[in-house]
């Protein structure tokens, strides 16, 4: 490199200028290179970091996380990386580094859209995992950021989006290959233990509670809510239809073209066992849409007798035929009589109870759209304009069974009418100074 270039190149970083500002010349080229932080490592975090280190021309240049165990699992995951990441456990001070260019999320759920807000804020492009925020109304909060800082990417991890069989699968369907498309089932089934009653302890020296909880209201501290049983606290997490329900869900939608609902009921409760886990382990949800079309949802988080043969999927039924989903990329096309007209096998493993990656390294069509994106050569998989629509189906869904009631919605924008009792659900309280702003 010259020396005119170098002094360049320097000046630029430190104005906070990244690198991807100067020409390309070949995919390899330093001005292709993006550089992330990943923010949450215990599990899935950790699976991202090494998956986007593991993309040509992308470096993990920050982790962050604010419990040791998950730190540690962090950095053990970037073993194999020629460069060791810098780690910063308090994102606010992160997002204001300027040698990073996007950053990953897999923080729990109630972090999801604050963090993502604060990075674009900063110029950061966001990688974010489902449901991409803890309530309906924080998904309209980032669609309000995409819009405010248009040069800034905002991707959702539903990444089936990206999978090219599926890809090719929404195309047929949408040719006419089963007909009209106007029935999608999509189901989940794990068999979770339970989680006990929490005993209030002292926070652990090695976990950073106040930053844990962010902008969340605050907690005392129990001993069966960190790491992974957030989830099942309506506080900070959303459910097992937000949790896992998100990708059969997006995929019913996409394949059907639907947009908004006008419908939304939902049945079931916690009847596997009786703890602190206060949502559903059992839930049958549907949601209905204008132009005759509909979806179910089958959620059994303590009983994973298989569907199919397959511990989630989807099927799409039309006026023709039948499309069958078994959990990855493989679908299977059926005639009206149920005659198998094409079958397209999975490209890789299946396991889809794994926690970390039920469809293993299918996930990288997405984090490489992304990439993609961010150098100016793909268009995003799923936007988060895309990504809402399919969030709020699952919000709702948990709104309707909070409430106990069928919701109407505007199939404008999926707002819930005449129900001022529902709408308490539709957003959150924040603590005193950490509510995100846009």
């Amino acid at each position: 490199m010259d020396r005119r270039k170098f002094i360049r190149d320097t000046s630029a970083t430190a104005a906070g200028i990244t690198i991807l500002n100067f020409p390309v010349f070949g995919k390899n080229a330093p001005s292709n290179k993006v550089t992330l932080a990943v923010m949450g490592l215990n599990g899935r975090g950790s699976y991202l970091a090494a998956s986007f280190a593991k993309q040509p021309n992308a470096e993990i240049a920050y982790l962050c996380d604010v419990e040791d165990k998950a730190i540690a699992n962090g950095f053990k995951s970037l073993a194999f990386a020629d460069k060791k990441p810098t780690l910063e456990k308090d994102i606010r001070k992160l997002v204001n580094k300027k040698d990073f260019d996007a950053l990953v999320i897999a923080a729990p759920d109630h972090w999801h859209t604050p963090a993502s807000i604060l990075a674009m804020s900063h110029g950061k492009h966001v990688y974010v995992e489902k449901p991409c925020g803890h309530n309906a109304y924080e998904g309209e909060m980032l669609i309000k950021a995409m819009n405010k800082y248009p040069a800034q990417k905002l991707q959702m991890g539903n990444q089936r989006r990206s999978m090219p069989n599926l890809i090719e699968a929404v195309s047929k369907v949408r040719n006419g290959a089963i007909g009209n498309p106007y029935l999608g089932k999509a189901w989940y089934a794990n068999n979770r233990k339970s989680i006990g009653y929490g005993k209030k302890v002292p926070v652990p020296s090695t976990l950073d509670f106040e930053l844990w909880q962010g902008p969340a209201p605050r907690r005392d501290y129990r001993d069966n809510i960190v790491h992974y049983n957030w989830h099942w606290f309506w506080h900070w997490g959303t459910a097992e239809t937000c949790n896992n329900g998100t990708h059969e869900i997006d995929m019913c939608r996409w394949m059907l073209g639907a947009e908004y609902p006008v419908k939304v009921a939902s049945a079931g409760g916690r009847y596997a066992y009786k703890d602190d886990w206060e949502m559903p382990d059992t839930q049958v949800a549907s949601f209905e849409f204008e132009k005759g079309r509909s979806i179910t949802w089958e959620g059994r988080s303590c009983n994973k007798f298989d569907v199919e043969g397959a511990s989630r999927g989807f099927i799409i039924y039309g006026s023709n035929g039948t499309l069958v989903n078994k959990g990855n990329d493989d679908y299977a096309i059926y005639d009206y009589d149920n005659k198998l007209v094409e079958e397209v096998k999975r490209s890789g493993g299946n396991n889809g109870a794994n926690t970390i990656s039920a469809s293993g390294d299918l996930d990288f069509f997405h984090f490489n759209n992304f990439l993609e994106s961010i150098r100016g050569n793909a268009q995003l998989s799923s936007p988060i304009n895309e990504g809402h629509k399919s969030v709020l189906l699952c919000h709702l869904a948990n709104i309707a069974q909070r409430t106990g009631r069928t919701l109407h919605c505007d199939p404008s924008n999926g707002h819930i009418l005449n129900d001022n009792d529902a709408m308490r659900f539709w957003r959150r309280e924040y603590e005193k100074g950490w509510a995100p702003q846009i």
